[in-house]
């Protein structure tokens, strides 16, 4: 063992052998504030051990005692040393004034002058009137008595007005009319957690739900507290790092109110100032209850750790809840048909729990939009966009390559333009890289080596009515892309969703529709779309459905589209419409021939032989 602590302990164990308290007294209360709150209970019995049994195996118990404090807690090491000291300069005077006359007392004139005099010692505090003091003079302190910086409780919100989200449930997103936040769905572990709060609430007590990082833990203690405690129940959910002592003073005087102390993520308010055993041990004579979360890292740290000082957690079994959700929990999330957020997160969140969906999503989305600045991401914000029209477009869980994304930049000409400062493998690293330990804004697809966007970025987007719409071509982009018939008719049906309304107001979009269509064989509603294409003047369409017309054997409704697009200059239309009108020709000559007109028959042979070539396919 070292010097300086026997010496210490030298000292400690003529403190507690001593007549005077104080000493004694106040390093029993410097070790309340250290979290193993054994050490504590063992000094403070030691005075009467000692009374008991005499000196025996005091020094060995004081030793490890000190030794476990200099070891978990070296500031209250410091504070005991110092008590120590101001005990053993103290003994040093009494020793010295033993052989020295006191000093003459005052009388007359001069006891009026000198009637609050120190002789012989140093005394750095207020004099006490009471005549001469002869030797030296010390006063025992430890810290000055803080004064509670803590609001009454009158100043504490009351549950049924209190914010959520000020006591650390992490906002959802909230579009204009949404409430602040989507209904809760009930955790396995909901019926433990109520039976808990409501056992703290009447007689006090700690309760802490672990999880992972956003596994939902707030909002899951969050709602046992609102279900089981009245709304009238104050709330008081403090800073970390807040100074907690004067907590049981406030209690005492709060009459008949029912308070609830909150500290979010407990990791913060541990300490010699924050929640301490002592504190706690208060707090439950009080009957107060005290809900926290924590990280489960950090609880195991505490509770585990090498250095044994589990301090308030080491009565308290945590409610845990498991980062996955159990099938009950998300059969329980598909019947919140009412909440469009609920909604969304069933259907985008992908191999991520409804917590990681519904707390990441609005941080993504906020760092995704300001990534469009030029001294920022705009390449990364270009692909992520990129990204998010393919899903919305359809081709979503299965993926998109990267090469994909590089092709697709091309029809945002605008967009595309601006990020020229950000190369591709620049903007893809920034968009792949990993938040809160989660996800990145694009996420593995389904596919090998394929990306896709973070589902709440697709959500969001297409919630918002500000959004910009999916570019023409990456429709036909997506078709093309899409891994298979499954994901093939999720695309048609989409555009059918996205396109049909505004069709109307450009033919461009029913040559789309017209040509999804075509490629999925559904050729009747191509030549719908086609056909509309064309009246509202659209040449290449009118090419189309003439010859769509054509090869279902309606030539004449065929001949005025391909004339259309004949006399625009379209050259496939130029060939198709002679060819009909050719075939057209070639019958009425055969009934002319048939009919004995020998002219007519002269003239069949070279038309036959004109007309006779292989057809072709109705796909353009």
């Amino acid at each position: 063992m070292d010097a300086e602590l026997e010496k210490l302990a030298q000292t400690v164990v003529r403190i507690v052998d001593s007549q005077d308290p104080d000493a004694y007294t106040l390093m029993s209360e410097t070790l309340r504030s250290v979290e193993n709150s054994f050490l504590w209970v063992r000094f403070s019995g030691l005075r009467d051990r000692f009374r008991a049994q005499g000196v025996g195996q005091l020094p060995v118990i004081v030793r490890e005692i000190l030794l476990e404090v200099k070891r978990t807690a070296p500031s209250v090491y410091e504070e005991l040393q110092a008590i120590a000291e101001a005990f053993a300069e103290d003994e040093e005077a009494r020793t010295a004034v033993g052989g020295r006359t006191p000093a003459p007392v005052p009388s007359g004139p001069a006891a009026r002058a000198t009637a609050n005099s120190v002789q012989d010692g140093a005394f750095h505090a207020p004099v006490v009137q009471a005549g001469t003091f002869s030797g030296g003079v010390h006063t025992y302190y430890a810290q000055p008595p803080y004064s509670s910086s803590l609001p009454p409780v009158s100043e504490w919100p009351p549950l049924d007005t209190a914010d959520p989200l000020a006591l650390g449930v992490r906002r959802t997103r909230r579009l204009p009319g949404e409430s602040p936040l989507p209904p809760y769905v009930e955790r396995d572990c909901d019926r433990e957690l109520d039976a808990r709060v409501r056992e703290a609430a009447r007689a006090g007590g700690l309760v802490v739900v672990t999880g992972a990082p956003l596994s939902g833990r707030t909002r899951t203690l969050w709602a046992a507290l609102f279900t089981n405690l009245s709304g009238t129940t104050r709330v008081f959910s403090p800073p970390q790092g807040t100074d907690l002592r004067g907590l049981p003073a406030l209690m005492r005087g709060r009459g008949d109110v029912g308070c609830v102390l909150w500290l979010d993520d407990l990791e913060g308010h541990l300490g010699e100032h924050g929640l301490t055993p002592a504190l706690l041990a208060d707090l439950l004579r009080l009957r107060v209850p005290v809900l926290a979360t924590m990280d489960d890292q950090a609880y195991d740290a505490r509770r585990f750790g090498a250095s044994g000082r589990a301090g308030v957690l080491s009565g308290v079994e945590p409610v845990e809840l498991p980062r996955a959700w159990s099938e009950g929990e998300s059969e329980r999330l598909n019947t919140f048909d009412g909440d469009p957020r609920l909604r969304a997160a069933a259907v985008w969140r992908g191999t991520h729990t409804v917590p990681e969906y519904l707390a990441v999503g609005p941080e993504l989305m906020e760092e995704w939009r300001r990534a469009r600045r030029p001294d920022a991401h705009p390449r990364g914000h270009l692909l992520v966009r990129v990204a998010i029209d393919f899903a919305r477009c359809g081709v979503s869980r299965a993926g998109i390559h990267a090469d994909d994304l590089r092709e697709a930049q091309a029809l945002y000409p605008e967009e595309s333009a601006g990020a020229g400062a950000e190369s591709f493998e620049e903007g893809f690293t920034w968009a792949t890289d990993l938040r809160h330990g989660v996800t990145g804004l694009l996420v593995p697809g389904a596919r090998q080596d394929t990306w896709t966007a973070f589902g709440s970025l697709v959500a969001d987007v297409e919630a918002r009515s500000d959004s910009p719409p999916v570019p023409l071509g990456l429709w036909m982009l997506a078709f093309e892309k899409a891994g298979d018939k499954a994901s093939r008719w999720t695309v048609r049906w989409n555009a059918h969703e996205a396109l049909v309304p505004r069709s109307d107001s450009d033919p461009e979009i029913s040559v789309v529709l017209g040509r999804i269509n075509l490629m999925i064989g559904d050729f009747q509603t191509a030549e719908y779309w086609y056909r509309k294409a064309a009246d509202a003047g659209h040449t290449e369409a009118a090419a189309t459905a003439g010859k769509l017309l054509a090869a279902r054997g309606e030539g004449a409704q065929a001949i005025p589209y391909l004339e259309q697009a004949a006399e625009a200059g379209v050259v496939r239309a130029q060939y198709r419409l002679g060819m009909l009108l050719a075939a057209r020709a070639e019958s009425w000559l055969t009934r002319a021939a048939e009919g004995g007109y020998p002219v007519a028959a002269q003239a069949l042979p070279p038309l036959r032989a004109a007309i006779a070539t292989p057809p072709d396919t109705v796909e353009e």
